[in-house]
């Protein structure tokens, strides 16, 4: 798509009367309303499913890297913001034995596949939190914040053809469009810093509708310790950096995957990404999701699924970025769901730690409401201080925790004991055996055994390499490259404690 032609969609999309959206959005949230009182989103099938971003590399360079989009066609991978990246979407299946089976099965399949095709091309693609080596020629800053005017609209050069992301670089929505993180900021025209990174984001969805309140409330409590076993981007792009290396090696937080998403989208009087609140009801949760302010509205088209009569709810819910989320759609009204979108994990440095973080956190939704787990009382400013200090500190935070017992405790080791002995209730009552349920949760559990995290491993291996008198980046640029190595012998097959 020429320039001129992606300005002309982006212009059409900003003609939209956004008073028509809000009514249809009004019109829509009373109809999913009775339906939801009908029963029509009760849907006795646990299901679950994942999305998974990644970024492609130049091979021999280990450079970032522009994924043709004729190739991410080919190999059934969709565009996500930037020219680099590449998102894969599973089958939903049944939370069961098979069900976890046909996950990973298909996440292999899938992305064996691609790696032959774009190895053909001189890449590979990344399963990571963040990148730190920009293509070759440019630095971080420049790629990042690289845009043009066409015919009065703002276009960012290496963002991705998709109108809604140009746009928004072109509303009245004041994006924040900048990172600001412990010793880098960037200031950019348009939203195309939250490139840096990518996730993996595990779906679960609940039996009764009713009940989608209190399986959010255990899902923002689990957040943190999540979070802090997963994390995986420690390092920006060095040329990013504005302190000294020991100060950011001191200063700097596990997971700046965090910060850039909440700094380049959140405007500064009304974040939308961020910790969400607990919620008493789902009607209270629709109500949340169409009072959110609309980024782009865009008058939505009759479709055949049973949802597209929800549409601009819908669409209005693509914008709702909250760390967790509420989501109530469906293809037909027998499939139609309401399950919950776990979004703070970052892209892992294996298929089976990606796995396991899915299954994980699906086997404490099935355990932790089914037995009234007590952690259900710990407040939630406790949940949002485990969040954020996971963010910073990774397995090293202070987590505050209710046991099985009712007692609060900051024990990292007794957290964990009590987190993988509930998620391995949770895959066993789904029918998993004693020794499956274990080998799910055996990579979470060694990470937490062992002290480290993917994180931690880039940063002690950065720290030791500037300790020798390497220059900082290139001990980032070095220690990116050997976690390559690593993932090119293992992303299929292995785990990150086959690199311990």
């Amino acid at each position: 798509m020429s320039g001129s032609e992606l300005a002309e969609r982006v212009r059409g999309a900003l003609d939209v009367d956004r008073a028509e959206f809000e009514r249809r959005v009004e019109r829509e949230v009373e109809d999913l309303k009775a339906e939801v009182a009908a029963g029509t989103f009760d849907n006795p099938q646990a299901i679950v499913g994942l999305e998974y971003e990644f970024y492609a590399v130049d091979d021999e360079t280990r450079a970032l890297a522009r994924v043709p989009r004729r190739l991410l066609e080919y190999i059934g991978f969709e565009k996500e913001l930037g020219l680099h990246n590449a998102e894969m979407q599973t089958s939903p299946q049944p939370l069961s034995s098979y069900g976890l089976q046909a996950q990973t099965a298909e996440v292999r399949a899938k992305l064996s596949a691609a790696e032959e095709v774009v190895s053909a091309e001189g890449m590979r693609l990344i399963s990571d939190g963040m990148w730190t080596q920009p293509p070759i020629g440019e630095t971080a800053a420049e790629y990042l914040a690289d845009s043009v005017e066409q015919d009065g609209i703002r276009l960012a050069t290496n963002m991705s053809d998709a109108v809604r992301y140009h746009a928004m670089a072109n509303t009245d929505f004041a994006a924040g469009m900048q990172l600001d993180a412990p010793h880098v900021s960037l200031d950019a025209d348009t939203v195309m810093p939250e490139s840096l990174i990518t996730s993996i984001q595990p779906h679960y969805q609940v039996a009764q509708a009713d009940d989608l309140p209190t399986y959010f409330r255990y899902a923002l409590r689990v957040a943190g310790p999540l979070l802090a076993i997963a994390v995986n981007s420690p390092f920006f792009p060095p040329d990013l950096y504005d302190a000294e290396p020991e100060v950011v090696l001191a200063d700097g937080w596990m997971e700046n995957r965090v910060p850039v998403f909440e700094t380049v989208l959140n405007p500064d009087d009304a974040p939308k990404v961020t910790f969400p609140e607990d919620f008493a009801t789902v009607e209270e949760a629709i109500d949340r999701i169409a009072a959110d302010e609309t980024v782009v509205p865009m008058l939505q088209q009759e479709g055949g699924r049973f949802d597209d009569r929800f549409a601009h709810f819908r669409h209005k819910h693509g914008s709702y970025w909250r760390w967790v989320r509420p989501v109530l759609d469906g293809p037909s009204r027998t499939n139609a769901n309401a399950r919950i979108e776990f979004r703070p994990l970052p892209a892992q440095p294996t298929v089976a730690d990606s796995v396991a973080l899915l299954a994980v956190f699906a086997g404490l939704m099935e355990s932790l409401p089914r037995r009234d787990h007590p952690v259900r009382s710990l407040a939630w400013a406790d949940a949002e201080e485990n969040f954020y200090a996971a963010v910073r500190d990774g397995l090293d935070a202070d987590l505050t925790w209710v046991t099985g017992d009712g007692d609060h405790t900051t024990d990292t080791e007794e957290v964990y004991a009590e987190l993988f002995e509930h998620a391995r209730d949770g895959l066993e009552l789904r029918g998993l055996s004693p020794e499956e349920a274990t080998s799910y949760i055996q990579p979470l559990r060694e990470r937490v055994d062992r002290g480290i995290t993917p994180a931690s491993w880039k940063h002690a291996r950065v720290r030791d390499r500037v300790l020798a008198g390497e220059p900082f980046a290139e001990a980032i640029w070095a220690v990116q490259s050997e976690y390559i190595d690593h993932q090119q012998e293992t992303l299929i097959e292995g785990s990150f404690t086959d690199w311990l």
